[in-house]
């Protein structure tokens, strides 16, 4: 998997809107399972039903199980930092804020990825890619708004930065332990990880089998989230990282936050303010600085 591709492949711009829709529906789905099910439960339930999904492929491919527990140690790593951590932050966070404007702190991503990154030593600290973290962090302040950090809003925004940061570590411990490894290997061990540990996890703090049985409506949401925005999504994103690197596969944090938000506002009723448009402006505006492709553009 080359990350330093600099131009994305033709074919992969109908999938990069394609994940952006999948990983967009995620903030949808839990904001419509969380009014029947907590959190913890419901991450369970999305990794569990996503490995389920995605073990088979790994014996129709003929891809097997890795082997000793110094094969396993990586994928647990990943799966706490990429799954286990972010997934149940977030739904956390979605208690107190909205889907959308959950998914513009989800963009943050590869701002806390650059720093994880700087600070390991695995990238230079390049000007444009500082000045682009700097930005990101003036994004995330407007979003804050008030400045009142006791408010449910401050805390379901500390939760999903949280998350991102932990998505940042994630990327850290891949590239240097996973490189080597299978990515549909790598997507479904880590998800089977992550169901393990989420089952105790959910056990001990929520006791799901304790619980109402959910109806219908959050049933299909608790399917939608498994199978489009987990599993298949996973397809998809490692599909884009093979052919056209990480570099352009990192647009999708872009485009994430206008599905989200347009869900939210054409089917949950949430209201976007302008001051979370131009917070969200500012973080993408980062994002672009941090990429490089815009300076590219305009050096001679």
């Amino acid at each position: 998997m080359n990350s330093s591709k600099s131009r994305i492949h033709q074919k992969d711009w109908l999938w990069l809107g394609a994940l952006a829709v999948l990983w967009g529906g995620s903030f949808f789905f839990n904001d419509i399972i969380l009014k029947e099910l907590p959190p913890l439960t419901l991450v369970f339930l999305r990794v569990a039903l996503a490995a389920c999904l995605l073990l088979p492929l790994l014996w129709i491919r003929n891809i097997d199980l890795p082997h000793g527990l110094s094969a396993w140690k990586p994928l647990v790593l990943v799966a706490i930092f990429n799954n286990v951590v972010p997934f149940s932050l977030i739904v956390m966070g979605q208690r107190f804020i909205p889907s959308g404007l959950a998914s513009i702190l989800n963009a943050t991503t590869p701002l806390f990825t650059v720093v994880v990154m700087l600070v390991a030593g695995e990238e230079s600290p390049e000007a444009h890619r500082i000045a682009g973290v700097i930005a990101g962090l003036i994004g995330v302040v407007i979003l804050r708004g008030d400045g009142d950090l006791a408010s449910a809003q401050a805390i379901g925004i500390v939760l999903c930065l949280a998350a991102s940061f932990s998505y940042g570590v994630a990327a850290l411990v891949a590239r240097r332990r996973l490189s080597a490894s299978p990515p549909l290997q790598t997507a479904a061990c880590q998800l089977l990880a992550s169901s393990a540990m989420m089952a105790v996890i959910a056990s001990a703090f929520e006791q799901p089998w304790r619980l109402p049985i959910p109806g219908p409506v959050t049933w299909l949401a608790v399917l939608g989230l498994a199978t489009l925005s987990t599993a298949l999504a996973y397809l998809v994103f490692f599909q884009i990282l093979r052919r056209s690197g990480a570099t352009n596969v990192m647009l999708v944090t872009l485009l994430i936050p206008v599905t989200a938000v347009l869900l939210g506002y054409l089917i949950l009723g949430e209201r976007v303010s302008a001051r979370e448009i131009v917070g969200s402006l500012v973080i993408g505006s980062a994002l672009l600085v941090i990429d490089g492709r815009v300076i590219r553009l305009v050096r001679p």
